[in-house]
């Protein structure tokens, strides 16, 4: 912010996981709430590949210049049946370890506060990414950069490393009444 002295921080990791729907809401609303600070922003989507699917994309790269996008990761939707597609190859594996390169530049480089690493922990869950390897990468962090890390399933080594842990429970979802994702709700 102009005029003001730069404040320093000590970096923390933060951990968003659980069965319930918000893990990434709530990395956007912290990502949004540093820019407004005035803070640097870099969010890496891993296993998100695509365009369509991320509405948040849109008014990020539109309007919010201090956070910088790196998208990895297959389209896993379908365009012509609208259908997901599970299971991991080695192209998915492939883009985690481009994945994990671009952090690894991120953080060489110091230029950002906050660094968000979107579906990290389900990538890491269902062996997109190795475990270790982002534990590896966690540790040579810069000591002033914060770190969230977000996806369902969080490895046990990550909470145990992280400073925050948030775990979003499901009480209730319209999802298992047949209702579709929604286009601005859940995407």
């Amino acid at each position: 912010m102009p005029g003001k002295k730069q404040q320093t921080y000590k970096g923390m990791v933060q951990v968003f996981t659980g069965k319930g729907r918000g893990k990434t809401t709530a990395a956007l609303g912290t990502a949004l709430r540093a820019a407004g600070a005035g803070l640097r922003v870099a969010w890496v989507a891993f296993d998100k590949g695509g365009e369509g699917h991320y509405a948040e994309r849109h008014i990020i790269r539109k309007r919010l210049p201090q956070i910088k996008l790196f998208i990895t990761g297959l389209d896993r939707m379908d365009p012509k049946t609208g259908k997901f597609r599970r299971g991991v190859n080695a192209a998915d594996r492939k883009e985690g370890s481009r994945g994990l390169k671009i952090v690894q530049r991120l953080f060489k480089d110091k230029r950002y506060v906050l660094i968000v690493l979107d579906e990290i922990n389900s990538s890491a869950a269902l062996g997109i990414v190795k475990i270790k390897d982002v534990l590896n990468l966690l540790k040579k962090r810069p000591k002033d950069t914060e770190v969230i890390l977000t996806g369902r399933d969080a490895p046990a080594s990550f909470l145990r490393l992280a400073d925050l842990v948030t775990e979003m429970k499901l009480v209730k979802h319209y999802f298992y009444r047949g209702v579709a994702a929604r286009r601005g709700f859940d995407y």
